[in-house]
């Protein structure tokens, strides 16, 4: 009961000080083990707590509080298929309880079953008009079918009656095409006045409130949110630019030139998967709905399955064990980088809705396993969305992520990082010269033509015009430039940094040569 008084405040470390000893002395105490395992979900340390309430199922397979926070740390590990058939155990005996029917149906959004997602929204909501978290999530489905005028009702309707305030604030402005009035201005500034205690609120609103500021072009204020935003969201996604230099210097230490000489590859022939890697908001989106746009082609979405893979093969136990990955790799012969290759594509077929022969993974944090992937996949292609590192660093910057991207929430934490995955890039070009695409943001601006031409040529794909008219192309898109790729192409993306310059001075110096390095402005 103390532990969950802490819980309850936030008190995540006095309450797991509390639960760890006490589950030395009580081992089998299902509830102290959920619990903890929720801490877990609450500061990220996923694997850990899937340990955690995966012991919990087991120990007690008819404990329903357990059972659902293990699927929910399954969602959180995008782990949907088995997520859903923990949920489904429990719909079998509670069919009707809106907090499983609601995680299900933020599964099979996820799955890109939208309508079907949409359909248990809409039940709950007949039932429960008042719960907002329930119609964010509508919302959040609408906008991906390109519903946008029921998203923004949806977000609406949030907005005027519920605690969530921030969050539909946050949502309306990341449509990107949304405008605020004046009058929502004042009430933003207003609540942010309201909720000064609660950072969880306040960071939601403050980011909203930049983008309001930005379009009226009240730049100085609009950064003030950003950076007060960005200090307070850091709070809640740990980084480490230190680790991940560490772990990029040891992948290109281990991806030289003679050891991938002596490393087994997989011989699969195998087409299918476009990889479109990078740094979010690099226009990856954009090149995803380029190619969705042509008949041989399928865009799915950010798939974790790659990294998953990676995770699997590092094959640490807790936070402070030492991963295996990559050097692992050495000790793989072609069969099991076969097999590796085939739990990849079977486990990504639930994502395909049609029969298509290609389909795109546009997880940008793939651009670390492309050796993995040259490993296990030989024959997939891999593209590499690139863009001014100060636009897209700034653009990043300005982005409040659905879950991870840690590096994003300082201006030298995304600098750093963009350096690392510029290094990262150099490396695959030297050691697999050929293998990755680079497609340049603004070359595609200027001559989209030209650019989808030999874009298309690299896949292997016959030229189609409604590659040309993208933007009239109806599909599911989930990331934050939803909105964006329904538009013509334009070039309201670039130097849009310049008015924010005087205060991205921090950016600017770790990003150094990098700028001049850049072959287009």
């Amino acid at each position: 009961m103390e532990a969950a008084a802490h819980i309850a405040r936030h008190e995540f470390a006095a309450a797991e000080a509390i639960l760890r000893p006490y589950l030395k002395d009580q081992p089998g105490d299902v509830n102290a083990i959920r619990m903890l395992g929720e801490i877990g979900l609450e500061l990220g340390a996923l694997r850990d707590a899937e340990n955690l309430l995966a012991q919990c199922v087991t120990l007690a397979p008819d404990y329903p509080a357990g059972r659902y926070s293990y699927a929910n740390v399954l969602y959180k590990r995008h782990r949907f298929p088995e997520a859903i058939a923990q949920l489904d155990a429990l719909l079998q005996v509670y069919p009707s309880n809106p907090a499983y029917l609601a995680l299900k149906a933020a599964n099979l959004a996820e799955i890109s079953q939208h309508q079907q997602a949409i359909a248990i929204f809409s039940a709950l909501l007949d039932n429960d008009p008042n719960n907002s978290s329930v119609r964010l999530s509508l919302g959040h489905a609408q906008r991906a079918i390109g519903d946008q005028a029921a998203a923004i009702q949806s977000y609406r309707k949030v907005a005027e009656s519920s605690a969530e305030y921030g969050e539909a604030c946050w949502s309306l402005a990341n449509l990107k095409t949304y405008r605020f009035s004046e009058a929502a201005l004042e009430t933003m500034r207003a609540q942010l006045k309201a909720n000064s205690g609660d950072y969880r609120k306040t960071y939601h609103l403050l980011f909203a409130l930049a983008k309001a500021l930005e379009d009226g072009k009240q730049y100085q204020e609009a950064m003030a949110a950003l950076a007060q935003g960005n200090k307070l969201k850091s709070k809640t996604v740990p980084w480490s630019p230190e680790q991940f230099e560490q772990d990029t210097q040891r992948l290109i230490d281990f991806f030289e030139k003679d050891r991938i000489k002596a490393l087994a590859s997989s011989k699969l022939e195998v087409s299918d998967p476009i990889f479109i890697v990078g740094l979010p908001r690099a226009g990856s989106t954009l090149i995803e709905q380029i190619l969705s746009s042509h008949s041989q082609v399928e865009g799915t979405a950010e798939l974790a399955n790659m990294i998953a893979i990676a995770r699997t093969l590092a094959n640490k136990t807790n936070r402070a064990s030492k991963s295996q990955y990559p050097e692992v790799l050495e000790q793989l012969q072609e069969p099991q980088l076969a097999a590796l290759g085939h739990q990849y594509l079977q486990e990504t077929r639930l994502q395909r809705q049609t029969q298509k022969p290609y389909f795109i993974d546009k997880m940008p944090n793939n651009f670390s396993h492309i050796g993995l992937i040259r490993q296990i996949l030989p024959k997939a292609k891999i593209i590499d969305a690139r863009r001014n590192p100060m636009d897209c660093c700034f653009s990043g910057y300005k982005q409040l992520f659905a879950s991870g991207q840690g590096f994003t929430y300082s201006q030298r934490r995304i600098a750093h990082y963009y350096r690392q995955y510029e290094r990262m890039m150099h490396h695959w070009d030297s050691v697999f010269p050929g293998f990755v695409y680079r497609v340049y943001y603004e070359a595609m601006v200027e001559d989209p033509e030209r650019e989808i031409r030999a874009l298309l040529d690299y896949c292997g794909l016959q030229f189609e015009e409604s590659c040309l008219h993208f933007h009239e192309t109806q599909r599911a898109v989930r990331t934050a430039s939803s909105e964006q790729v329904r538009q013509p192409i334009n070039r309201k993306g670039i130097s849009a940094w310049k008015p924010y310059e005087a205060w991205l001075q921090p950016m600017i110096t770790e990003l150094g040569d990098s700028m001049t390095r850049y072959p287009h402005g």
